[in-house]
């Protein structure tokens, strides 16, 4: 049975500082691919432009909420924040 509700599928996070000129986005998304794998894509860079992407597999759903959990723990912890929802 996957609790896959009870925690984010889905972040975005930013980090701004006028002073430093820094305007920059990391958005985090888990998705299950066709041959049953769970895939973190990572999209970051700044804001108003096309970031980087990159995809990373995960044999199991936990391992990727695992993997997107650490790297969100990372970007707080380097002054980026999340959005609030609309």
């Amino acid at each position: 049975m996957q609790q896959l509700d009870l925690f984010p599928t889905d972040l975005h996070l930013r980090c701004i500082d006028p002073i430093e000129n820094r305007r920059r986005f990391y958005s985090l998304s888990i998705q299950k691919t066709l041959f049953g794998e769970w895939v973190l894509v990572r999209e970051w860079g700044r804001i108003g432009r096309s970031g980087r992407l990159r995809s990373d597999l995960y044999p199991t759903a936990g391992k990727a909420l695992d993997a997107l959990s650490e790297l969100a723990r990372k970007k707080r912890r380097r002054g980026y924040y999340a959005l609030e929802a609309a």
